[in-house]
């Protein structure tokens, strides 16, 4: 008896993608494949591959538990050939398969290798689409459509809309659509730190552990203590813990940084929402009943709720509205390599150094140390903003391409000349030195510009607006650091600009392999 073919990719780990809520398992084989070729297209960080690997063991196992038949290729398979097309023609010869269905893969690249199964393979191949978002494809184009720019504000509030999250008919809960002004507490070293929920892992993850580290033995990471969820039953639980002993929190201090506190009051769901474990208004209810329950307050949930449904939507729109042109974008002209730094960690800078040690430790790093610590940092510095995206796909757990590269091209590296996001976000060393304790145990100081104990955020900032002059001084919101720079006396600028240049001249560029 033919089959039906359905490939299911890491990312895509929901019982109830549309292919599987159509078909049955008496008639279909289910594909799931471990391949080199995925591992390696950036040197993904050990424990990003421990976690996917073995959440896709586990889901194969849930599957099986349904009654699926699953066709499970793991990466160590002797006759692994190491990339989908191949391992999609090993499965048509192992069984008799009629037609392959699947769900749209999230990435550009890899819909255009499924999109030539059809033709490559002289198999009917069906792709249906991604129903785990709030908005499709064509309902973001039809939004966008005539736009100048996109601003995830006025996006956001139309997926409040649809939703109906923290709505009182068609006016904001509270009033307000966006609480982000209370939510930029500094946290302080005495406030009780909610640690995170572990999962000790069990013989399948042992498993996976032992192969990464073999098959990986120089790659980019840690893999002790890894402590993930790699199931939803997991990512359920973590979801409960996050309601309960987070949440309450999260709005005041989401943009604290504390030295030696890797997670603060963040939630640690990313990875499970962005692999399909848990789904975005399966947490967004969650935390809306939080808030109505009163053990959440309004701008914690609604801080929250903002991310998933709001900037999460808007990015995958950016992403499929732009692609295959938009990973080349570099409006700055940036063309400078990434620093070594960023693969070990070991510099003077200590704000660098936390967010990228606990990074190699724990592949995770929340949004402001990504934007305003090592993204903000790169941008200064002029690295390119190409390089930059495939470092951040690579260190990063929650990192798939269409949520990390506009994240870190647009709205980071402004990469794309103001399309998602309205100005750079550049900044010296005062904005650190306010949302966290970094500055306090660093070599530099943060009151001082120029001289040996100057801060380099301080004169980086400064080369960065004198030499972006041309690109940024009629953006206005860049207009106040401009008016300061006319002002400023030319042997202060010179002082900063030649101070900037001898640290710049100093950076040594990625030299070693990460693979």
């Amino acid at each position: 008896m033919s089959k039906i073919l359905i490939p299911i990719f890491a990312d895509q780990l929901s019982h109830g993608l549309a292919p599987l809520e159509i078909s049955s398992p008496e008639d279909c084989i289910i594909l799931m494949m471990e391949v080199r070729g995925e591992a390696d297209t950036v040197p993904h960080h050990r424990k990003k591959l421990i976690f996917l690997f073995s959440a896709m063991r586990h889901f194969a196992d849930e599957l099986k538990e349904r009654g699926w038949s699953v066709d499970y290729i793991a990466l160590n398979d002797v006759e692994n050939t190491g990339n989908f097309t191949s391992e999609i023609k090993r499965a048509m010869s192992r069984h008799d398969i009629e037609q392959i269905r699947l769900c749209e893969p999230s990435e550009y690249r890899v819909l255009e290798t499924v999109k030539s199964w059809q033709e490559e393979l002289s198999i009917p191949t069906t792709i249906m689409p991604d129903h785990r978002f709030i908005a499709d494809h064509d309902e973001f184009e039809t939004w966008a459509e005539g736009r100048k720019q996109y601003r995830m504000e006025f996006f956001y509030r139309e997926m409040r809309r649809k939703t109906n999250l923290l709505m009182e008919g068609d006016k904001p809960e509270g009033g307000k659509w966006n609480y982000d002004s209370e939510n930029r507490k500094p946290a302080k070293g005495d406030l009780f730190m909610p640690k995170p929920l572990k999962f000790k892992p069990d013989s399948i993850t042992q498993d996976v552990i032992n192969m990464v580290e073999t098959e990986f033995p120089n790659r980019f990471g840690a893999t002790d203590d890894f402590f993930f969820a790699v199931t939803r039953d997991g990512a359920k639980e973590a979801l409960a813990y996050f309601i309960k002993n987070v949440l309450p929190r999260f709005g005041d201090y989401q943009d604290a940084m504390l030295t030696g506190e890797p997670f603060l009051y963040h939630s640690l769901l990313s990875m499970y929402l962005n692999a399909g474990l848990l789904g975005p208004l399966e947490i967004c209810e969650v935390v809306e009943t939080a808030y109505k329950d009163g053990k959440a307050p309004l701008n914690a949930a609604e801080g929250y709720i903002r991310q998933i449904i709001g900037w999460r939507e808007y990015v995958r729109g950016i992403y499929w509205l732009k692609m295959p042109d938009y990973v080349e974008e570099n409006a700055l002209g940036a063309t400078r390599d990434l620093p070594e730094f960023y693969w070990t960690g070991e510099t003077d800078m200590q704000c660098l150094s936390q967010a990228i040690g606990q990074t190699k430790e724990h592949a995770y790093a929340h949004h402001i140390q990504r934007l305003m610590i090592t993204g903000n940092f790169a941008l200064l510095i002029g690295v390119d903003p190409k390089q930059l995206h495939e470092w951040y796909l690579a260190v990063y757990i929650d990192a798939f391409e269409w949520v990390e590269l506009p994240n870190t091209l647009g709205m980071s590296q402004f990469g794309d000349g103001g399309l998602l996001g309205s100005k750079p976000y550049a900044s010296s060393g005062a904005y650190i030195n306010r949302m966290s304790n970094y500055c306090s145990s660093c070599k530099y100081s943060v009151k001082e510009r120029v001289g040996e104990k100057a801060c380099p955020f301080n004169s980086l900032y400064w080369h960065f607006i004198a030499r972006n002059e041309e690109a940024l001084a009629k953006n206005n919101r860049m207009a106040m650091p401009y008016r300061n720079l006319a002002k400023m006396d030319q042997e202060k600028r010179e002082a900063l600009i030649t101070q900037a240049d001898t640290f710049l001249d100093n950076l040594m560029p990625t030299e070693g392999t990460y693979f």
